[in-house]
C-alpha cells in the first residue's frame, strides 16, 4: 500500500511540475506578444506619420509643378498641356496603388510569437512520439 501511495505522491509531484512549466511557458509566449503588439502598433503609427508628411509636401510639389508647367506652355495648347499632366498623375497614382497592395500583400503580423508557438508544438510533438 506504501508503494501506490509513494508512486501517487511522484505522479502529482510530476503533475505539478509539468503544470508549473506549461504556465511559465505560456507566460512567456504572452510576454512576447505583448512585445510583438507595443512595436507593431509604433511601427505603424511611424510609417503613417511618415506617409502623410510625404503626401503633404509631395502635393505641394506637384501642385507648384503643375503651375509652372501650365503657365509656361499655356500658348502651346492649354488642354493638351492638362491631359499629359493628368495622365502622368493617374499613371504615378497607379503604381504607388501596386506598391500599397503588394505591401499589404506580405505584411507579416506577429510572425516571431507565430514562429515560437510552431516550434513549442513541435516540441510537444517530439515528446509525445
Amino acid at each position: 500500500m506504501e508503494e501506490s501511495t509513494g508512486s501517487f505522491g511522484q505522479l502529482a509531484a510530476t503533475s505539478k511540475q509539468f503544470v508549473r512549466r506549461l504556465a511559465t511557458i505560456g507566460e512567456n509566449r504572452l510576454e512576447l506578444l505583448a512585445v510583438e503588439v507595443q512595436e507593431e502598433r509604433e511601427r505603424i503609427l511611424h510609417a503613417f506619420l511618415l506617409a502623410l508628411g510625404v503626401a503633404a509636401f509631395g502635393l505641394l510639389a506637384s501642385l507648384t509643378l503643375t503651375a509652372t508647367i501650365v503657365v509656361w506652355l499655356w500658348a502651346w495648347s492649354p488642354v493638351a498641356v492638362l491631359l499629359i499632366l493628368t495622365g502622368l498623375y493617374g499613371a504615378a497614382g497607379g503604381c504607388l496603388y501596386q506598391q500599397l497592395t503588394g505591401l499589404l500583400h506580405n505584411w507579416q503580423t506577429l510572425s516571431a510569437t507565430l514562429d515560437q508557438l510552431r516550434k513549442d508544438r513541435a516540441g510537444l510533438e517530439q515528446i509525445r512520439e
